[in-house]
């Protein structure tokens, strides 16, 4: 059994750049210590022994600079590049139709923009896969949640949904190969879009099980997450 890592990140970046009111860089471009995002993503992964190989999909225009990102932080052989698609799925289903992987070879998919991933839960997350065939990482919700019905004035709460039975999902989000490339070919075939990898599993009629995220593992998406990673790190 081998583990692949596919990080999509082949974002533009818009809510970043939307908050800010600039044309800023793509925020896996932006730094975290001195550090780019993209590149902190890719040395968790690579800090686990068991991760074969990681596979960075990014846009076509992109690769001269990840590539030379990629050199300047000596990140090795493990770590090759495909080219992203308009969107995640389509970037992941590159990335997956690129890998010579077995059906029971594990594969993981994470965002690219989820750079303070630690090693034990990408463990945690690879015995999920091998245990139950596929696995994501959730945060147990601790807000209470309503569900809605939207109207012309806005929203009504029709129901409170206990918080035992919600979490957050976090990625890394992984299947064993043969089911995650199931799933992405049943989803293609019938024009599918997923919000995650786990979406279209579920849809496949996969069982997903989910493994303990953490506060730190979040995405960088508004202004202010940079700020909030480097706080972390400082910790």
């Amino acid at each position: 059994m081998r583990v692949f890592v596919i990080l999509p990140a082949a974002g533009m970046g818009t809510r970043m750049a939307a908050g800010t009111g600039s044309t800023a860089a793509p925020k896996q471009f932006l730094e975290i210590g001195g550090v780019p995002v993209l590149v902190r993503s890719v040395r968790a992964f690579l800090a686990v022994a068991r991760v074969d190989a990681v596979c960075v999909a990014v846009r076509a225009q992109e690769r001269e600079r990840v590539q030379a990102q990629l050199m300047e932080y000596k990140l090795g052989a493990r770590v090759h590049m495909v080219e992203g698609g308009d969107n995640r799925q389509q970037s992941v289903s590159n990335a997956l139709a690129a890998l010579e992987c077995d059906a029971e070879d594990v594969v993981l998919v994470h965002d690219a923009v989820r750079p303070l991933i630690d090693p034990a839960t990408i463990e945690r997350t690879i015995d999920a896969v091998v245990k139950h065939g596929a696995a994501i990482v959730g945060l147990p919700a601790v807000d209470t949640i309503k569900q809605v019905e939207r109207t012309a004035d806005g929203a009504i709460v029709t129901s409170t949904i206990p918080r035992e039975r919600v979490v957050q999902a976090q990625t890394p989000q992984g299947a064993l190969f043969g089911l995650m490339r199931r799933a992405f070919i049943e989803a293609e075939a019938d024009g599918f879009d997923g919000t995650d990898e786990a979406s279209l599993l579920e849809r496949a009629g996969i069982e997903v099980a989910v493994v303990a995220g953490s506060a730190r593992n979040f995405k960088i998406t508004q202004p202010g997450d940079i700020e909030l990673a480097e706080f972390y790190l400082g910790r």
